[in-house]
């Protein structure tokens, strides 16, 4: 990124991902309780170690309600909402399916329609309980568990981003392995310019980049987590109805929204609805707008209220609906 202020990167790695800040003055101070920030959220709804709020629900299950922090109620709440939601794909209770596939910690075969079946009656978002009054969560039968993954990021992503308004900064970039939120822009540029990662591509392999300000950026793919199993792609994107990897025409969507919890909602929703559906659905939510990269090589963008879009790769065509 080209720029006539110096930018002063700090990083590390957290949540299991690579963490980047980029600020525009010499502050580790604030480096340092930025990231800390992220550890203690981290710590609250982690569901790969104990003790978390997250751990101590699932590990109630189908026995007694569970006290959790306002914060952790409210993230719930939200996950359950949009669980709920007509044909929605986004499941936050789908936590022992993914085990059972175990794709992109090793997993590397198909497991039997039996085993889904039984493990998807452990998966009703309705079977969560909460008790706003008590500030509860009860997970109604024995081996559900509930993962918070899918929006942990965005809300971590708000949460250092309220932080920084908070010190007074006004131009930022926290990266947090792929959830990007940004304050205001760099002088003399459009925005913040962010890479998207080509599909199936080499690591640094982008197809285009974006310019934005004051906005998260967040994109969910196929080629994220995946395992290949006789010519087939098995991706962890999973339809929350049958168990198997949900099969159309995307390879990702990306959002662009001024929450990053609203980006990694609607990566889902909208990867689940696919373009047609989803770009009917914007139609009537004006504050986001989506990029869509589909397997026929086209990336097409519901509008550019909000973002400046470059392809670099000419093996793709680029359309834009609006």
């Amino acid at each position: 990124m080209a720029t006539n202020d110096p930018v002063c990167a700090y990083s590390t790695v957290l949540m299991g991902s690579p963490i980047l800040l980029k600020l525009f003055e010499l502050n580790e101070a604030l480096a340092r309780q930025v990231f800390r920030l992220i550890k203690q959220q981290e710590n609250l709804l982690t569901v790969n170690r104990t003790p978390s709020e997250v751990m101590n629900v699932n590990l109630a299950a189908g026995q007694h309600p569970v006290n959790v922090s306002p914060s952790v109620f409210e993230l719930i709440r939200c996950a359950k909402a949009v669980s709920l939601m007509p044909d929605s794909i986004f499941n936050f209770t789908i936590g022992p399916v993914v085990k059972c596939w175990k794709i992109g910690f090793q997993g590397n075969s198909v497991p039997s329609d039996a085993e889904l079946q039984a493990r998807l009656m452990r998966c009703n978002p309705q079977d969560v309980i909460l008790d706003e009054k008590k500030q509860t969560v009860f997970l109604a039968k024995a081996g559900m568990e509930i993962d918070l993954g899918a929006i942990a990021k965005g809300y971590i992503a708000d949460c250092v981003q309220a932080l920084l308004h908070q010190q007074g900064i006004s131009r930022a970039l926290i990266n947090l392995g792929g959830n990007v939120q940004t304050l205001g822009a760099p002088d003399s540029q459009a925005g913040w310019a962010i890479g998207l990662k080509k599909p199936f591509g080499a690591a640094d392999e982008l197809i285009g980049v974006i310019e934005v300000v004051n906005k998260s950026v967040v994109t969910s793919g196929i080629y994220e987590r995946f395992f290949e199993l006789d010519g087939q792609i098995y991706h962890h994107i999973l339809d929350a109805k049958t168990g198997y990897p949900l099969d159309n025409e995307l390879l990702s969507v990306t959002i662009i929204s001024d929450r990053s919890i609203d980006g990694d909602i609607y990566t889902t929703l909208l990867y689940g609805m696919g373009v047609e559906k989803g770009i009917a659905y914007l139609a009537a939510h004006p504050a986001l707008d989506a990029i869509f990269i589909t397997r026929d090589k086209q990336v097409i963008c519901s509008s550019s209220r909000q973002f400046n879009f470059a392809l670099l790769d000419n093996r793709y065509q680029l359309s834009y609906w609006q």
